[in-house]
């Protein structure tokens, strides 16, 4: 099922206080949301709600590895902190090592002791860098496949592992899955395993095959990639796992790539998807202007939102052919690489790429890009922001003893609420918000949001992207009455509000009860603001 939610009709927009959160009379909206209750979408799988840590920059050392003798605290080497806040959000799955360092990446270099563990360089060596003896330039190995599958056991995260298909053969591949699922004490694989301190097996699902193997990952062509995905999936032992296979889907709006792909894999009988779990679809909306997170005008503020929107018709484009061929629709989309995409703050070290503080304005991405995938739960089993800490789209920054959340954070945080629950079809009608890009008029909706069922439990989340105005809203709920409501609203009179180091909570939710007697209200959406309502049906 298709989202729908772009009804529009001509009304004129109410300017409101930014501290204004109350009740209107219906009379007075300028907007309207119909929640849909009994119009169900599919189930929204936690694993929507997913994460991704690469050898890139800062993410893994410092970020997430600070090691066992770090002064800074850690559990057996890992970042306290980040765990902390991670079990806050129950993350779905996490993706590991790449990206592209997946495609340069021997996970042999990985495992046994650390102080017997190879020094390669890094896939993202610079230039600029390259005399720079740092872990994020030559690469020490000290966090591999046994350190990683215990940070996801320790946030409560399925592991998604993406396999070397560019520089490494099929049999390391396999290889791979037997130290990580084989049974305890029964190959020399799963006993290197046992000697590195995990002797049961880690029941590992999630396996990506390859990663941009159109780019970084390969060159190939969609035709190449099929054969080379056939030959790394054929025969692999499942230990008792049903493992679900990844395939290296388009960049952005590509479709050749998925139609050449699927028609390859379809010469093999339309039973073969049975194999293929998940179509792996990569967009970043990227940045504005001068590229940098924290400086951006009012255009360029809505110029972004409006570039993270677009995950909408990707999403169905390649939906659509998929289907043309996959006719049974047995493989889901897969986006395991999405967000904004800066320049690193010049605060942050040279190494660590793309290290930045998200401000409001990627919040609002987030909260565009979770509410395209919830109104979406018929189609995606699973997606990555890129990346948890410390570059592209993080959750956190980290620097030694210093680390933050970052907006983001707060946005999962609050959507994390919609797991597990059934999407709802919900209509949005509002006023278009204007303005323009290389002096071209544009514009962008004007409210936009996904809604979830959980039991007696109503998630409803909506993004309000005009930088100054509130949205009078009459919400109805179709098919149910209400008894209570809460609402939690990330939201500034700055549309550059952001956290540092220096002011760790400068931006965060807040709370309020909302008062409500009957199934339509009217509820004033802040300006610049992500919003959840939890109501409590009768």
């Amino acid at each position: 099922m298709s989202r729908i939610g772009r009804r529009e009709f001509v009304g004129s927009a109410l300017v409101g206080s930014a501290g204004l959160l109350a009740l209107r009379t219906a009379n007075v909206a300028d907007a309207r949301i119909e929640v849909l209750i009994n119009e169900s979408i599919g189930t929204i799988s936690p694993e929507i709600y997913g994460h991704f840590i690469e050898h890139l920059g800062g993410v893994i050392y410092d970020g997430v590895w600070v090691g066992e003798q770090s002064k800074i605290r850690n559990i057996g080497g890992i970042r306290r902190s980040l765990v902390d806040y991670m079990r806050q959000l129950k993350p779905g799955v996490l993706r590991w090592p790449g990206g592209c360092f997946a495609d340069s990446y021997n996970w042999h270099d990985g495992v046994g002791p650390r102080s017997e563990r190879p020094r390669r360089t890094n896939f993202w060596i610079r230039d600029t860098t390259q005399n720079s003896d740092s872990p994020q330039v030559y690469e020490r190995n000290q966090f591999g496949t046994n350190e990683f599958a215990r940070f996801c056991k320790l946030i409560g995260a399925q592991p998604y592992f993406a396999a070397n298909l560019r520089s490494l053969p099929a049999r390391d591949f396999y290889e791979w899955v037997e130290y990580c699922n084989a049974p305890a004490d029964v190959t020399t694989l799963s006993r290197m395993r046992a000697a590195a301190g995990d002797r049961e097996p880690f029941g590992v699902k999630y396996w990506g095959v390859g990663n941009e193997s159109w780019g970084c990952g390969g060159n190939l062509t969609a035709e190449e990639y099929a054969t080379e995905f056939r030959k790394f999936i054929a025969w692999v032992p499942r230990y008792n796992v049903k493992l679900a296979f990844i395939g290296s889907g388009p960049n952005g709006a590509d479709r050749r790539w998925t139609r050449g792909f699927f028609t390859r894999l379809a010469e093999k009988g339309e039973n073969f998807f049975r194999n293929l779990y998940g179509w792996g679809l990569h967009y970043y909306c990227g940045s504005t202007g001068k590229k940098v997170s924290t400086e951006y005008t009012t255009d360029e503020w809505y110029e972004l939102l409006g570039k993270s929107d677009r995950m909408e018709s990707l999403i169905n484009d390649h939906w659509s052919v998929m289907g043309e061929i996959d006719t049974r629709r047995q493989v889901k989309l897969v986006v395991d690489e999405w967000g904004a995409w800066h320049e690193r703050d010049k605060d942050m070290p040279e190494t660590y790429l793309w290290a930045y503080p998200g401000t409001l304005r990627d919040a609002l991405v987030a909260g565009i890009n979770l509410d395209t995938f919830n109104c979406h739960a018929d189609k995606i089993a699973l997606d990555n922001v890129a990346q948890l800490i410390n570059t592209i789209h993080s959750l956190f920054l980290a620097y030694e003893d210093k680390f933050i959340a970052t907006p983001n954070y707060h946005v999962f945080e609050m959507y994390s609420a919609h797991q597990g629950g059934t999407s709802v079809r919900t209509v949005f009608s509002a006023p278009r918000v204007s303005y323009s890009v290389a002096e071209k008029a544009n514009s962008l909706w004007g409210l936009q949001g996904s809604a979830s069922l959980h039991d007696k439990q109503l998630v409803l989340t909506v993004v309000n992207p005009h930088h100054n105005q509130a949205r009078e809203t009459e919400i109805t709920l179709r098919g149910s009455s209400v008894r209570a409501c809460q609402s939690r609203v990330l939201s500034s009179t700055d549309i550059h509000a952001h956290n540092s180091f220096a002011n760790p909570r400068a931006l965060e939710p807040k709370d309020a009860d909302v008062s409500i007697n009957s199934s339509t209200f009217v509820y004033q959406f802040l300006p610049a603001s992500v919003t959840r309502l939890q109501i409590s049906l009768a």
